[in-house]
């Protein structure tokens, strides 16, 4: 009997389609209130990559007979898809985000969703949605992640990555594309990149601060130029990457070692040669501050400096400084290594 009832209830819940567009059918007017969803106080909730976050959906009633459907709209197709769908005494999960998320529950107006180990991909646009016949209606949120953009390019120069070679090469640095909301508050807060690189949703830009010559001409005003969509298999471009905190830490071995010599030195020590966006989220979050060039994964050399001084580099702003790609035989580097919590 327990389980027939069980069944009848998960079968209330029967699964939508994986994914759907996520738009307005044409002519249909947007609600001029919300009936049963409370309004969220905050729009956006911020977090960090690693963290636990809750993006609120409470509402004032319970209809009858309703559901509650929680999604992410995808910035790279705006794909709604299917996160978790209950009915206020049993739920399911749907998708990748499945093992990491629950509703908060805390009362029983509580559909909140919380999601566990915040991962890079999980920034973006939810929706709750209460479905109720003809009365639905949905709230937005926005989950931004804190962190860093840094521009990036292989050690054989630059304009090499087609769109997928980019993707690829952010995440092997512990990094993905950023989005254009990422890469234009890192604009705003003083990256100024000559070179045009990829984001996720598969166009082209690069930030100017300074106008200048070599960057689209003295006469243009500062922002984020584009370039548009491009063709992601033939189009080559560098990569503009995200990364947020670190679960661990990154230090500096010093020496005159070489690129293998580097990497055996921080297995010595229990750790891992650092990735270039590790190096980064240290910089930005624990504000590492060192003057002495030290070999990478990728086979570059950085340094990272919070507390811009004559001695090291000479630039006036923060940031993480490089030496390119030199000879992995060079015996002239110590090296950054990353050990996980």
């Amino acid at each position: 009997m327990h389980r027939l009832l069980l069944l009848g209830c998960l079968w209330l819940l029967a699964a939508p389609p994986a994914s759907s567009i996520f738009q307005r059918p044409t002519g249909t007017p947007a609600p001029l209130h919300l009936q049963y969803l409370l309004e969220p106080l905050h729009p956006t909730v911020h977090t960090q990559r690693g963290a636990t976050a809750t993006l609120p959906c409470v509402l004032r009633a319970l209809p009858h007979n309703y559901r509650v459907k929680w999604s992410k709209v995808e910035p790279t197709n705006y794909q709604e898809n299917i996160i978790i769908i209950t009915n206020g005494l049993y739920h399911k999960n749907y998708g990748p985000l499945s093992p990491r998320v629950r509703l908060r529950h805390s009362h029983r107006y509580d559909a909140s969703l919380t999601i566990t180990n915040v991962a890079l991909e999980d920034e973006g646009r939810y929706r709750c949605q209460l479905v109720n016949g003809l009365e639905d209606e949905s709230i937005s949120l926005t989950l931004h992640l804190e962190g860093v953009v840094f521009p990036y390019q292989p050690s054989n120069g630059r304009y090499k990555f087609n769109y997928h070679e980019a993707k690829r090469a952010c995440e092997q640095q512990d990094s993905r594309l950023a989005t254009y909301q990422q890469l234009y508050k890192a604009w705003t807060e003083g990256l100024d990149w000559c070179n045009a690189g990829w984001i996720l949703d598969g166009t082209v830009h690069y930030p100017i601060i300074n106008s200048r010559e070599p960057c689209g001409g003295r006469l243009l005003l500062p922002g984020v130029r584009t370039y548009g969509a491009r063709d992601k298999q033939k189009d080559r471009f560098d990569a503009f990457c995200f990364t947020s905190a670190l679960q661990g830490q990154v230090y500096f071995i010093r020496g005159h070692l070489n690129f293998k010599e580097a990497g055996q030195a921080c297995r010595n020590h229990g750790a891992a040669i650092a990735k270039v966006g590790q190096l980064y989220s240290a910089w930005k979050f624990s504000r590492l501050d060192r003057c002495d060039g030290g070999w990478l994964a990728d086979g570059s050399v950085r340094y990272p400096i919070a507390i811009p001084r004559e001695r090291c580099g000479g630039l006036p702003d923060p940031g993480v400084r490089s030496f390119g790609f030199p000879s992995k035989e060079m015996r002239t580097y110590g090296t950054y290594c990353f050990v996980g919590k």
